[in-house]
């Protein structure tokens, strides 16, 4: 009697890519549900990461038509952040609407190349937070410093000094810790305290401003540095909140395209 000695030998079991080496495994229908689900999910998450995101582009529009005097004087050089904030986030945008057409065509390299934006993104948000959170201290001595020396040179007609009465006129507050930090400026020895120090625009003329005698009473008694700070503090909470949530939509939308992309191999091979 002849003993079969055929043995079937047993599978090798590839090591590499351990994280989604189980989806090798799963069966092909099961494979194409999860990847319907994948896709349905990636498709559904994509819409509230481009309105999140799109976020940074209105902070950018704003920041250049609302806050630019702010921003004007904490730099102590020109700066282009409105318009990087404002380009970086249409670029985002783009990508967002990439990452749904990726999704629907099934591409896999479509799909790589979309978590490496969003990675890309998520790092340099992740910098970024980080960098201002350790330097918030520095961000308001730059302020301090700046602002000090825009109301000491103030002539009324530069950038910086256009800057200054955008600030006290819409904060409604004076000088820098209050209004006697005008007292040491060029400009206070002939005119007194600029017009956008009036605390009551129908009760204060230049003459008045001028008049040493008065002119402390016309003025707005609050300083505007204390103003600015505390309103930072106050929505540091806020900022790194939605910082937060824009980071973990981005951070979801990573995971889903990896896996999907991962799925969507695995199928082709299995149908070669």
């Amino acid at each position: 009697m002849v003993v079969s000695s055929s043995v079937h030998s047993a599978p090798l079991v590839d090591l590499s890519n351990t994280a989604f080496c189980w989806l090798n495994s799963v069966p092909l229908d099961i494979n194409i549900s999860l990847s319907l689900s994948l896709s349905l999910s990636l498709i559904f998450s994509s819409p509230p990461t481009i309105i999140s995101l799109s976020i940074l582009l209105a902070v950018g529009v704003w920041g250049k038509f609302m806050i630019g005097p702010y921003i004007s004087l904490i730099a102590e050089n020109t700066t282009n952040a409105p318009y990087v904030l404002i380009g970086t986030g249409t670029v985002i945008i783009v990508f967002g609407l990439f990452g749904c057409f990726a999704t629907c065509r099934g591409s896999p390299w479509m799909l790589k190349l979309y978590v490496m934006f969003l990675s890309l993104v998520f790092l340099s948000e992740l910098v970024a937070g980080i960098s201002g959170f350790v330097f918030r201290h520095e961000i308001k001595g730059t302020f301090l410093r700046t602002y000090t020396d825009a109301v000491l040179n103030y002539d009324a007609e530069d950038e910086k000094s256009l800057a200054v009465d955008n600030v006290q006129s819409s904060l409604r507050c004076c000088g820098v810790n209050n209004y006697t930090s005008w007292l040491g400026s060029v400009y206070y020895p002939a005119n007194g305290f600029p017009l956008s120090c009036c605390s009551n625009s129908s009760d204060c003329s230049p003459q008045d401003l001028r008049n040493t005698t008065i002119n402390h009473t016309k003025v707005y008694q609050q300083g505007c540095y204390e103003l600015v700070t505390s309103f930072l503090e106050t929505n540091m909470a806020i900022i790194a909140g939605v910082t937060f949530g824009i980071a973990f939509s981005q951070l979801i939308g990573m995971l889903l395209a990896c896996c999907l992309s991962r799925i969507i191999t695995a199928n082709q091979y299995e149908m070669v």
